[in-house]
């Protein structure tokens, strides 16, 4: 696993790639927008795509509310439905862009997928996947970390001082 703060280059392969970061913003308030979504079906705003040749194939936002599962985070969702658009369980081609770190769960699944890159916006200190086994992720796959990193925070931190002041202790 290789682990980047914002980078710049990209190795894959021996091969030098100059990542635009206009394109890791870009696709990464997609992933906001997903978040948002969430927001409105009153579950924990964490959105997610997926990204193969540029071009989004697939989105997701928490569900585990909605759907009564503990399963249903936005990556699981984001995988189910870049697999079935691709009629693969493997992603090895794809980046994942996700507005919060993945838990240890998410993670599991994304070694399993073969996704070549993860972009995440803030970490999880309590649940996130590094905070326990770093070395989960699939050996190929590339870590960004921080893009747009005080959006997602405060998409996170607002939903729950919101769910706090109602005194909503489902949260």
């Amino acid at each position: 696993m290789v682990v980047e703060k914002k980078i710049v280059i990209e190795k894959k392969e021996n091969v030098k790639r100059i990542i635009n970061p206009m394109n890791d913003i870009f696709f990464m308030k997609q992933a906001i927008l997903e978040a948002e979504k969430a927001v409105e079906k009153n579950e924990v705003p964490i959105g997610a795509i997926i990204v193969c040749a540029n071009r989004i194939i697939a989105r997701g936002h928490n569900l585990t509310e909605s759907l009564t599962d503990v399963t249903a985070h936005a990556e699981i969702q984001a995988i189910t439905s870049a697999s079935n658009f691709l009629n693969s369980k493997y992603l090895s081609d794809c980046i994942l862009y996700v507005t919060l770190e993945p838990c240890f769960m998410c993670a599991g699944a994304l070694f399993w997928s073969h996704i070549s890159r993860i972009v995440y916006g803030c970490r999880d200190e309590k649940k996130g996947f590094s905070s326990y086994t770093p070395s989960i992720l699939h050996p190929k796959t590339m870590l960004t970390e921080g893009i747009l990193e005080d959006e997602c925070s405060c998409l996170i931190r607002d939903f729950f001082k919101t769910k706090r002041s109602h005194n909503n202790s489902e949260y």
